[in-house]
């Protein structure tokens, strides 16, 4: 697995380029700040390496009952909500908020089926705000497994404006292995049975691929 995820390569090099040229014209006209705008572009560039970074996160354990974090991030929501969507149902929905400084990554939360896909369009409110869920940019996922359905979606942010997927209806998926990625600020919301036994707590801050979310009875 590359340390840097395929969504940056072409941000990285286009970004380097401009910086290199920025930097240049700044020698050429202003070269009494050049060590100031310098620092400032590199340090630049080296957030952007950053976001777009892609840590190798094994699974430690595979099983159908176990529901890991299909992101890096803080725990915002934990509630019993119903999902008027798809599922129709009353359901344990857990929120992750991902700054720009977290991993970017989405990953599947379960092995099973891609039951249900949508991609919608939408607004861009900020990532906490509850209309977030129902009126953002947004993906709508269900994986179907021996144990049940869950349901989560990625949700682009203020900043993210772009949602990435790599997953179909009809697909079958492996837990952990990426399914998208959300670029700057963003969220993913993920339902659960109600039955679900909920692993994590409210601010508490969580790793994709190795925090348990929850366990399906």
């Amino acid at each position: 697995m590359s340390l840097i995820h395929k969504e940056g390569y072409f941000t990285l090099i286009i970004s380097a380029i401009v910086l290199f040229v920025a930097n240049g014209l700044i020698y050429t006209f202003f070269p009494p700040i050049i060590w100031f705008t310098t620092f400032v572009f590199v340090a630049l560039w080296l957030f952007l390496v950053s976001f777009f970074r892609n840590p190798k996160r094994t699974i430690d354990q595979y099983a159908d009952d176990i529901v890991y974090c299909p992101a890096d991030g803080k725990i915002v929501v934990i509630e019993n909500t119903n999902e008027p969507e798809v599922l129709k149902d009353e359901r344990i929905q857990v929120s992750i908020f991902m700054s720009p400084l977290n991993v970017h990554v989405n990953r599947n939360p379960i092995s099973g089926k891609i039951a249900f896909f949508k991609y919608h369009p939408g607004a861009f409110y900020k990532a906490w705000n509850p209309k977030a869920s129902t009126e953002n940019e947004r993906t709508t996922v269900v994986i179907e497994n021996p144990k049940g359905k869950v349901l989560f979606r990625q949700i682009a942010g203020a900043l993210a404006r772009r949602i990435v997927w790599y997953v179909s209806q009809g697909d079958e998926v492996k837990q952990g292995e990426d399914m998208g990625f959300i670029k700057l600020g963003s969220r993913v919301d993920v339902f659960l049975p109600k039955d679900a036994k909920v692993e994590v707590k409210m601010g508490q801050m969580v790793s994709g691929n190795k925090t348990v979310l929850a366990r399906l009875v």
